[in-house]
């Protein structure tokens, strides 16, 4: 393929954005691409490779960037590519500096290799030839990488606006842009190759640091991609070899390292030297013997190598003496100076013009030595250290050059330097080269002037000051801080406001100030009041859907405070157990007196018992009446598997009381009926023998199982006991146990017939392994359960434990897997707290609104409760909505944001937030998640209570555990960690493959009764869990789970392929290992055995692992069909519709496979797909051609066509017998004894039924019929659906989404509609709906358990960490009893990938960011310092992070605090008190855009929208641009991909997108730059003023591998004349080697290049990089361009948004706007400036909202006028600025205008002490405004943001309508 058509391959690649370790790879092995990652860290503008060659500062660049993955807990090794050595070279590097670049490559790759492995040997570096090289080909498929970081060549900035490349001719220009053009081949021509074999590739350019996350681009190649590209590939286009040093290799290197006398052992080397090399070197062997005995101890690899390379040019005669002796000298002080000292300022080389042609021959020379295998195997031989990243100093051997008299004098002077010298002199003269003659006389004098003058180093004195600031809560945390303070004086009275929140649109109390209370309209109260009734009634209905875990409806109970919890009768045995022992220990002597005093109080007792027993009595005769009826009903059902599940259902459907009285007898019919269905199945067939064989044994089980079961029922007999023994015996299924009984009630049926001629099991094998093979599901899953009265079922040990430490009011950590059975433990809490007081509160902290719903619903489903005054027992409380009032509640289902939100609210501070008793932290591995991960980790330091933290995924619970205790110790409380690894339900993994023709003609029959599993069907491929340990480097994760059946097979080829040095154990082999009857106990304990001996054999490369996995691999290999016929039995017609199937589309093959699994019985199942949008298309897709099916069957059958022609005559029928009025029957009135009447209620039940019902009547021709739905009828009423279809229909909601309803499928992702995704929910949980696509939105707990979970497709997002959390709904626990796990579309080395990954450690975050610093002085200021806001700040800064851990970080934390203070206190947003001023409340409230609020805040302050918005009545349109533009360069920055030539005329031009978001007007650049500017002096100090107090060590260690460079020696080296620069305190002495000093550029410079022993996290310090100047990546202009143009298509083709991401983005920046046109608003104290929960949502939002007031208007009684008012706001929902905000607003009184900039506040806190600096910059900013100019100003800015506002929601609502 040509090198064009692969770049217009590449561009057609969709890519995302995500955090690599969170998002994607977790603790997964990726390679990063060498010469890529040299390329992004050799173009840093900082590295100085023209004025001097600073190799050091690139090896430390390179290792600065490594060591940013390992911090982040990547798992990484570096490939490097020999046809890829050209491409590490920047743009526009001129031909004499590239082999500067090529020594650093082979200096590079030499260190690491060395020197990597030592610090971190996980990390592997390997060179390849080619990227198609057979070698890397086979290490691909060894190690398992899962993708691989590259370049693709893009450059940020196109070379036409590249400056450097400005003032090149037209010629050099053109060059220029080929070498480009050729990058981007040869880079994409290799991802290509990669992307063919199945890696997805991550871009290293463009790829950010974000606190603990590293988020990058990825580009995924699909199936689809691969096959249009083409399996072979070769690279391409290579830039020119011209410097490329690859041939003619030093062929004396053997002979010179003999000669220096390190080689003492190696081989000769093949190749020859030359006659007088040979003659030179053999008459100075005993010269290099003497120098070897004197200097081998000091010489180290660099040393060997510059004395070689040097050599090779003296020989050449391109070095002269002068040169050498320059060299050597500066060999000298490279390891003799300190670091810091060799800083030395750029001089000029033209006096000395051949110093860079020696430098450039010097690296080349170099470079083919290191890049010689023979030089390594030297080294690596003699153990000789590696440091040849620091073999030269380009800018020292300048200055040594220029002043090579002086620096030679210094040297000589000293003895220990002059010996090192002398050495390297007799060296380079055994190596055959002159040196004598040289001498201090006969050297030239010094003559070079520096040719740029030394840069002004920041010292402190020259740093702006800090600002005086006080808190007494602060303050004790601060002290060990010491810092200079500007001097102050009191400031002018206008210097700043008192920052005073009147709302916050987030808490129940919305107004704070009583003052400005305003009391609600009787219409809002009435809405209000409609719409929570409207709510209340649809969580009843939700609550309803909601099941135990034996699948019954749940019960709500009335808590009353004080009263133990109801008993069941569970309970009460287990109490009665209890109590037994504890009288048995209590004195008998007491119990005498006890009696005699109590004896006519146990006279009653008895008389009350003897009347329950005599009540019990009456009750079970009529429930054995009852269940006689219905065994008589049963015994009419002529399928006997049919009559099994029904009778099955009955007893479920039993209370507690009637199921102890017939649960024997009902459970011993079952029997008898499975009895009649194995005995016909036993019975000779001609069908598939081992189908049958397969359905006998599992009915066998089933009654084994069935029997054990009945073994422990209430109300057994003799005779049941003595029949279920006899069936036991006759079939040869292993005993069970029954008790010893008389001769109990006489049964209702006679099982006689049954029992008679039953047939012998016959068994291949043993018992053991039939119950192995086929009972594993069934086995008694019981570990160390026992009665508990304070539950009523019986906890395991594990669970008592949690029990035991909430009961003790300890925080817990529970870890265990789905199913496991954690539900109990949040509902026990909560029960608790209700039984406590009316005044306790716990908090339920949920990732999704879709499981607050949930956990809210199954609250109103369990627990009711009576409260005195207006309280409730549950409350709602997320962004959208709130159900009840989150402050009157006692427990609190939200969000992390929310209770964030309410922790720092200064109105809880003194009563809510005391309140709180638990906070229960559900999917606490959402810690790990890159956006909302650091609210979970503030709110876990916030908890003023004990905790209880839920997971079943995390992958490092030992640290975590660890953590948390020490966080909770800190403010006293006590945490356990309670770890349970067992599902209750194991899951058995199947990998598709779709068959090559389909035609469906409806759904089949569903198949076997008793087959469990997808066993057997074509298509299916059964994974043992071990066959995915493909990979030994990855290990055995330690949560592979194995059921019976993998343990036996395990056993089975493990035994089979055992050696004698590898031999199995006779204690594994089952026969001795398992008893008898095995329960799930027992395998667990054989699992772990055969466990621990696969390990050892994984790890032993000798051993037969490889020759077991491939044995257990074979099941995958299973081919699909080659045709699948899906017919209905009983349709006259069979469909021609055979069709062609893509095994690649979704969209073709998921109807084939639900027929496979409908055919199984594996349904309900739910596919989650990663992709919103696809799982909508997935949906249509399978719609569409169930309607096309049933509407071909319809046109071809005769049956249909007499069935309508019969609907037809039936409608005339009934409009001729219409007019005819039936007798109107007698009317009777009921008296007082209407109870009397002679029919019973069951009476008249069966009389209306036997009068039958007339079946055309409910006829409807355009329901799905029967075969072409997936839908379960019967599970859902009719009338039910209708209702709910027509709410959503009224909510907008497509008709094609009703209609796949309908059929049985739904959609399920947070971008649908709430009432949707209810609905789909209610109706799976009710089984009405059989098939859900979803998103892994529904894997976060939500209640909707099902037989299969399928992976519908790849997708990045589709991670270790996800597929657990998904995979975890299969195997619902009380209705199935093993769980389906299906891959489609996912090849076989993701699914092993899968199967065998670990879990990722959850890496933690900087917590304390400058938004929460800004909102605790919030919450400590207007709580007038309550003890909870001080408690909370202690809290947070007291405790350990679980990122940032340590005393010493724990320092560096607090220096961070204090000038994050310092920052707000320049920006105006804190006094010197610690009180909130100006626009504090409109920066907090955006504390979820950090840092885009705090640029937004200094534009405020800097009077810059008042500028642009003044001629907003004039220049509207302009005005308004103009603003977006701005706006979309805070708010929801998205970087663009590339900025290709080829890319912007391909997709750019032709779309009415601009891609590229425009450059910010220059003012507000400026105004920007200027923050970012004072910022960075803010924090530069902070560095300085840290390194001061806390840092002794010298920084003379590389970041990654730890090697320390320069002398350790404390004196100091006289250089008189020469020409170096003061050592840096703040800046990297690594970078300083460059010429930087403490003078940084940007904050970006500061973060990445400071010292080490600095923390310094560049995402929590408030800056934004100004784009062109301070950023070269352009950002996506998909804002801006929606708000010109207003559709989606071209975000989605040109801006590259995807559209399911769309909504999302589009209704975030709605959000933004309503939030600062809220808080502008407040600000102002214009009037109705209270703010309400609809103006503070995204216009999407809004819309949902009044969509719910609409309903509840119609829904519950009330006004009509009501409803049509919200619907017309629904209609009008763009146009939400009213006509009265946009007239010429007036500004309120100044007598009303509480504290402007300009006015002082009376209410102003603290001594009103400040400093010049505040005085100075406040008059700054409000310039020469007067007070009614401010006024007219602030009301222009109101007025434009509420425009665009406008604007920019109509075009929302009408693209999302």
């Amino acid at each position: 393929m040509s090198a064009d058509k692969i770049l217009e391959w590449y561009g057609s690649l969709t890519s995302r954005r995500v955090d690599l370790v969170g998002d994607y790879a977790g603790q997964e092995l990726f390679l990063v691409e060498g010469d890529s990652l040299l390329l992004h860290c050799l173009s840093d503008s900082r590295l100085d490779f023209d004025y001097g060659y600073q190799l050091l500062h690139a090896a430390y660049a390179v290792e600065y960037f490594i060591q940013g993955l390992v911090q982040r807990k990547c798992n990484l090794h570096i490939v490097f590519f020999t046809e890829h050595e050209n491409l590490c070279v920047p743009r526009n590097t001129s031909t004499p500096n590239k082999p500067k670049y090529f020594l650093a490559r082979a200096a590079i790759i030499r260190h690491l290799q060395a020197n990597l492995g030592k610090a971190h040997p996980s990390i592997e570096i390997h060179v390849f030839a080619s990227v198609h090289n057979q070698d890397f080909l086979d290490f691909l498929e060894v190690s398992g990488v899962y993708f691989v970081m590259s370049h693709d060549g893009a450059n940020l900035v196109p070379t036409s606006e590249d400056s450097a490349i400005q003032g090149l001719s037209d010629e050099a220009k053109d060059d220029v842009e080929k070498q480009e053009l050729s990058r981007r081949r040869s880079f994409r021509t290799m991802i290509c190759s990669l992307i063919t074999q199945g890696y997805n590739i991550a871009l290293i350019n463009g790829l950010e640091w974000q606190d603990t996350k590293v988020v990058a681009t990825v580009v995924e190649g699909s199936k689809r991609a691969r096959s249009a590209i083409g399996a072979s590939l070769k690279t391409t286009d290579i830039l020119e070899k011209e410097s490329n040093p690859q041939t003619g290799l030093f062929d004396n290197i053997d002979a010179s390292l003999t000669t220096l006398g390190l080689r003492r052992s190696l081989p000769e080397q093949n190749g020859t030297l030359s006659s007088k090399s040979k003659s030179s070197t053999d008459s100075r062997h005993h010269q290099g013997d003497d120098i070897a005995n004197e200097a081998q101890e000091k010489l180290t690899e660099r040393t060997y190598l510059g004395l070689i390379a040097l050599a090779i040019l003296l020989h050449k005669d391109v070095a002269d003496r002068l040169v050498a002796t320059a060299f050597l000298l500066h060999m000298v002080l490279i390891g003799e100076m300190d670091l810091s000292n060799r800083r030395v300022e750029p001089t000029s080389t033209k006096k000395q013009p051949h110093i860079d042609s020696f430098i450039a021959r010097f690296s080349l020379e170099a470079c083919k030595i290191l890049r010689s295998t023979r030089w390594t195997q030297n080294m690596e031989m003699s153990s000789v250290t590696c440091d040849v990243i620091d073999i030269i100093d380009g800018r020292l051997l300048v200055a040594v050059l220029g002043s090579l008299k002086t620096v030679y004098g210094s040297v000589i002077s000293s003895p220990r330097l002059a010996s090192q010298f002398s050495r390297l002199t007799q060296a380079l003269e055994a190596l055959g080269c002159d040196q004598s003659g040289i001498s201090e006389k006969a050297l030239p004098l010094d003559g070079a002037e520096p040719s740029i003058k030394p840069s002004k180093i920041a010292n402190a004195s020259s740093l702006p000051s800090i600002l005086p600031f006080s808190s007494a809560t602060f303050d004790k945390h601060l002290a060990s801080i010491n810092i200079s303070v500007a001097e102050s004086r009191a400031p002018r009275p206008e210097s700043a406001r008192i920052f005073q929140e009147v709302t916050h649109w987030h808490n129940a109390k919305r107004r704070l100030d009583p003052k400005n209370s305003k009391e609600l309209s009787g219409r809002e109260k009435s809405r209000a009041l409609r719409r929570n009734q409207f709510f209340m009634a649809e969580m009843r209905s939700y609550a309803a859907s909601l099941t135990n875990a034996a699948g019954k409806s749940l019960d709500p109970e009335t808590v009353t405070v004080g009263e133990p919890k109801k008993a069941t009768p569970k309970m009460l045995e287990a109490k009665k157990e209890t109590d037994s022992k504890t009288k048995n220990n209590k004195n008998p002597g007491s119990k005498a007196g006890s009696n005699r005093k109590n004896a006519g109080k146990q006279a009653m007792l008895s008389n009350i018992a003897a009347n329950k027993a005599a009540k019990e009595e009456d009750l079970t005769e009529k429930t054995f009446k009852a269940w006689e009826t219905a065994r008589k009903s049963l015994d009419c059902e002529t399928v006997a598997s049919s009559r099994f599940l029904k009778a099955k259902s009955y007893l479920n459907s039993l209370a507690n009381d009637k199921r102890n009285a017939i649960g024997a007898e009902v459970r011993f019919y079952m029997i008898c009926v499975l009895l009649g269905i194995y005995k016909d199945l036993s019975k000779p067939s001609d069908k598939n023998s081992h189908q049958q064989d397969e359905n006998v044994f599992g009915v066998a089980s089933m009654l084994l199982d069935s029997l054990r079961k009945l073994s422990s029922s209430d109300g057994l007999n003799k005779v049941i006991i003595d029949s279920a023994k006899q069936i036991s015996s006759s079939i040869g299924l292993p005993p069970v146990e029954f008790p010893a009984l008389d001769l109990g009630r006489q049964l209702s049926f006679n099982p006689t017939t049954s029992m008679s001629n039953i047939p012998k099991l016959t068994l291949a094998s043993s018992p053991k392994e039939f119950q192995l093979l086929y009972c594993g599901p069934y086995m008694d899953r019981n570990l160390d359960s026992a009665p508990d009265p304070r539950v009523p079922f019986e906890p395991d040990g594990w669970q008592r434990k949690v029990l035991d430490e909430l009961d003790a009011d300890k925080s817990i950590f529970v870890v265990a897997p789905t199913s496991a059975g954690k539900t109990f433990i949040s509902f026990y809490a909560m029960e608790r707290i209700l039984r406590a007081d009316d005044d306790g509160v716990l908090v339920y902290v949920a990732p999704t609104k879709a499981l607050v719903n949930q956990i809210a619903a199954e609250i109103q489903a369990r627990f009711k409760k009576t409260y005195r005054y207006n309280k409730s027992v549950w409350a709602i409380h997320t962004r959208d909505y709130r159900i009840n009032n989150p402050n009157g509640c006692q427990i609190l289902v939200t969000v992390p944001h929310i209770l964030q939100i309410m922790l720092l609210s200064p109105s809880n501070a003194r009563s809510w937030s005391p309140r709180l008793k638990y906070i229960i932290f559900d999917e606490i591995h959402s810690i790990g998640q890159a956006e909302d991960g650091v609210v979970w980790e503030q709110l876990l330091l916030l908890a003023p209570c004990p905790i209880i933290a839920l997971s079943a995924t995390v992958g490092n619970p030992g640290q975590f555990n660890s953590w948390l205790k020490s966080t909770q110790e800190s403010i006293g409380n006590e945490l356990t960690m309670i770890s349970h690894p067992h599902r209750y339900s194991d899951l058995r993994k199947f990998i598709y493959t779709p068959p090559k023709k389909f035609a469906f003609n409806g759904l089949a029959e569903r198949g076997s009764f008793a087959t469990l599993g997808l066993d057997g069907l074509t298509g299916l491929a059964f994974v043992h869990p071990v066959a995915s340990l493909v990979n030994k480097s990855r290990g055995m994760p330690n949560d592979l789970s194995l059921e019976a059946r993998d343990c036996l097979s395990l056993w089975q080829v493990m035994a089979r392929r055992q050696t004698k040095d590898f031999k199995v154990p006779s204690e594994l082999d089952p026969v001795e290992a398992l008893p008898e009857t095995i329960r799930k106990a027992d395998i667990i304990v054989w699992e772990k055995g055969l466990k621990e001996l696969l390990r050892k054999w994984m790890n032993d490369g000798a051993s037969p692992f490889d020759n077991v996995v491939e044995d257990l691999s074979k099941s995958i290999e299973q081919p699909g069909e080659d045709v699948q016929l899906s017919r209905r039995d009983g349709f006259d017609v069979e469909g021609d519709n055979l069709a062609t199937v893509d095994p690649d589309s979704l969209k073709e093959t998921t109807l084939p496979l639900l027929c496979k699994l409908n055919e199984r019985s594996a349904l309900p199942a739910i596919l989650f797909n990663y992709d919103r949008h696809h799982c909508e298309v997935i949906c249509h897709s399978v719609l569409d051609q169930l309607v096309a099916a049933e509407e071909n069957w319809k046109q071809r059958s005769a049956v249909w066509k007499a069935k309508l022609d019969q609907w037809e005559q039936w409608k005339k029928n009934k409009a001729k017998t219409a007019g005819k009025k039936p007798l109107k029957a007698a009317s009777k009135k009921k008296g007082k004894n209407e109870d009397d009447d002679p029919m019973s209620k069951a009476d008249q039940i069966q009389d209306a039924a036997s009068s039958g019902v007339d079946p055309w009547a409910s006829f409807n021709p355009d329901d799905p019929i029967e075969g072409f739905h997936f839908a379960a009828r019967h599970k859902s009423e009719k009338a039910e659906l209708d209702t709910w279809f027509a709410q959503l229909g009224r909510r907008g909601v497509q008709s094609w989404l009703m209609d796949a309803l309908s059929r049985g499928i739904g959609v399920h992702h947070a971008g649908m509609n709430r009432k949707y995704r209810q609905v789909v929910e209610m109706l799976f949980r009710k089984g009405f709906l059989r098939v859900v696509i979803a998103t892994g939105t529904l894997a976060l707990g939500i209640n909707m358990p099902c037989a299969t979970v399928v992976f519908s497709g790849d997708s990045i997002f589709l991670t270790a960490l996800n597929f657990r959390q998904a995979a975890g709904r299969a195997g619902r626990r009380g209705f199935d009893l093993l769980g389906n796990v299906v891959f489609q579309n996912i090849s076989k080395s993701k699914v092993c990938r899968l199967l065998s990954s670990r879990l990722p450690d959850l890496n933690g975050h900087f917590p304390i960011t400058t938004t929460l610093v800004l909102r605790l002085f919030m919450l400590l200021h207007e709580s007038d310092d309550a003890p909870y806001a001080a408690k909370a700040i202690n809290s947070l800064l007291s405790q350990p992070r679980l990122y940032l851990d340590g005393s010493a970080f724990r320092e560096q934390v607090l220096h961070h605090l204090r000038f994050s203070i310092e920052y707000l206190r320049r920006q105006s947003l804190l006094s010197s008190q610690g009180a909130p001023i100006n626009f504090a409340g409109l920066t907090s409230h955006l504390y979820y855009t950090e840092n885009s609020s705090f640029a937004l805040n200094a534009l405020i302050k800097e009077g810059y929208f008042h500028e642009l918005c003044a001629d907003i009545n004039e220049k509207q349109s302009s005005v308004l641009r103009t603003l977006m533009v701005v706006m979309a360069h805070i708010f929801g920055r998205r970087p663009c991909r590339e900025a290709d030539q080829e890319y912007l005329e391909a997709v750019v031009k032709p779309s009415s997108s601009i891609v590229f978001l425009p450059e910010l007007p220059r003012q507000a650049s400026k105004i920007l730059s200027r923050h970012n500017k004072e910022t960075l002096e803010t924090f530069t100090t902070y560095v300085e003023t840290f390194v001061d107090q806390h840092i002794t060590e010298p920084d003379t260690q590389l970041p990654l591998t730890g090697l320390s460079f320069g002398s350790t020696d404390t004196q100091t080296l006289s250089l008189p004349s020469f020409p170096q620069l003061p050592p840096t305190k703040v800046r990297s002495a690594f970078v300083a080697l460059s010429g930087h000093g403490d003078n940084f550029s940007s904050i970006p410079d500061l973060c990445r290049t400071a010292r080490g022993g600095v923390f310094l996290e560049e995402a929590v310090i408030p800056h934004l990089d100004v784009y062109p100047d301070e950023s070269k990546t352009p950002l996506n202009a998909y804002l801006y361009d929606f708000y010109m143009h207003g559709s989606v298509e071209p975000l989605e083709k040109a801006n590259g948004i995807r559209r399911s991401d769309v909504w999302f983005l589009l209704n975030d920046f709605s959000m933004v706007l309503a939030t600062v046109i809220a808080s502008l608003a407040s600000f102002m104290k214009l009037p109705d400036s209270d703010v309400s929960m609809d103006t503070l949502a995204g216009v999407g939002d809004q819309s949902n909202t009044l969509q719910e007031d609409i309903f509840a208007a119609e829904t519950v009684v009330g006004s009509e006028d009501d409803a049509s008012s919200s619907a017309s706001t629904l209609v009008d929902l763009g146009k939400t600025i009213s006509e009265a905000s946009l007239r010429p607003m007036k500004a309120p009184a100044k007598k009303k205008v509480k504290g402007k900039w300009d006015e002082n506040d009376e209410d102003e806190a603290g001594d009103g002490s400040g400093s010049d600096w505040e005085e100075t910059e406040m008059n700054a900013a409000m310039g020469a405004r007067t007070v009614d100019e401010m006024e007219e100003g602030f009301l222009k800015v109101y007025k434009a943001m509420t425009l665009l506002q406008k604007e920019f929601n109509e075009k929302f609502y009408a693209m999302w309508a």
